[in-house]
């Protein structure tokens, strides 16, 4: 699928902070049917058993790439996790590219939810989640603005993402 353009990166963010060095530094992008796609990739301090990618940092990968789904046609606003909900379908192993889809379910002028996945590159769910988000003013939130937090563009060349089955 088409890559529309590519989503900025905060600062200490555990997912997509490029200055967190414990995070993934994943990357987001806007995709041509409206959907938020990610590539990442965990590593071994991001993990329970030997070989596998602690569950929590599954559900909070899926509670990034719903947030994200806003920044897909509304860029300006931010939200926050009212409720989440996420299947573990096979374990995910660290040190492997990964990548991530969301898309919307439903959405009004204050709040919306999403359906995410996080995939093999061969598409295989290794999980998947719903989340349900409050749109609010970023002076509800935060001190900073988006325009401060998420002022990182990393270039690169990802031009498609492959979410066939």
């Amino acid at each position: 699928m088409k890559v529309i353009s590519k989503q900025n990166n905060s600062h200490r963010c555990i997912i997509c902070g490029m200055e967190n060095d414990g995070g993934v530094k994943a990357q987001f992008y806007n995709m041509e049917d409206g959907s938020v796609g990610g590539l990442f990739t965990f590593r071994e301090n991001h993990q329970s058993y030997p070989g596998r990618v602690h569950g929590g940092m599954l559900a909070t990968m899926i509670d990034e790439l719903a947030g994200r789904v806003l920044w897909t046609d509304r860029p300006d606003q931010i939200a926050v996790t009212m409720d989440i909900n996420v299947k573990y379908r096979k374990p995910a192993p660290y040190d492997v590219m990964l990548k991530g889809r969301g898309m919307y379910i439903k959405k009004t002028a204050h709040a919306y939810s999403a359906k995410c996945y996080i995939m093999t590159e061969d598409n295989t769910v290794l999980a998947e989640g719903e989340a349900k988000y409050l749109i609010l003013p970023a002076e509800k939130i935060t001190d900073a603005t988006l325009d401060e937090e998420l002022d990182i563009y990393i270039a690169d060349d990802v031009k498609e993402i492959d979410f066939t089955n």
